[in-house]
């Protein structure tokens, strides 16, 4: 049992990335043995990866048939309302509780965000989403960072599909150095005004891109 419970979570992660990362495109059909063999698993692991992800919401059942879940704005607009609570509130526990190390990684990841060109969005949309789980982890609250994470794979379907269009990760990425200063501060309260406004003003730009793109 234990073998299996490794082997399905291995699968998940997996199969999870290649839904996340556009391999597997939405509203493209699932090939159960065709996963298994690409990956060098079991059925029953793959299977049970595949559950899990169904209730996630990644992957929907469909004329029984299994296929990788359709990016919705709608969705999109319900997470990013659950964002703009928690991660506010994420900022403001990481200016509480962060660490003189955790201040470092912070601190190093934004230097290295200001110094990527903004011709190269793929390496600022990664190092943004680095400088969220640093955040997050700062925040001491395992829930809340696992929380987020999930939030997260939804959420890079839909700025990946968006990415080429994009024009203002360099200028989005330049808050992260106050963000960084508040929680160095201990300023809470300034932390999460920084946060809210950074993910308020990211989703807004990435709903009017996803809009031109569906049009």
């Amino acid at each position: 049992m234990e073998l299996l419970r490794i082997d399905t979570q291995r699968a998940y992660e997996l199969i999870r990335e290649k839904i996340t990362s556009l391999e597997l495109s939405p509203g493209s059909p699932i090939d159960e043995g065709k996963l298994a063999d690409e990956l060098e698993m079991g059925s029953v692991p793959v299977r049970e990866a595949l559950n899990l992800l169904a209730h996630d919401h990644l992957v929907t059942t469909e004329d029984q048939g299994l296929y990788v879940s359709q990016v919705a704005i709608s969705d999109l607009q319900q997470i990013s309302e659950i964002r703009m609570l928690l991660e506010p509130y994420c900022a403001q526990e990481a200016a509480v509780h962060a660490t003189a190390d955790d201040i470092v990684v912070l601190e190093a990841l934004s230097q290295e965000q200001s110094r990527i060109p903004s011709d190269q969005p793929k390496q600022l949309f990664d190092l943004d989403h680095k400088f969220h789980q640093a955040i997050a982890r700062a925040a001491r609250n395992k829930y809340l960072a696992e929380i987020l994470e999930n939030f997260y794979g939804h959420s890079k379907r839909a700025w990946l599909l968006v990415l080429p269009h994009l024009d203002f990760l360099s200028t989005a990425v330049e808050s992260h150095l106050e963000m960084v200063q508040a929680i160095k501060a201990q300023d809470g309260e300034r932390a999460a005004e920084m946060m809210r406004g950074h993910v308020q003003g990211f989703y807004e730009k990435v709903f009017e891109m996803l809009k031109k793109v569906s049009d």
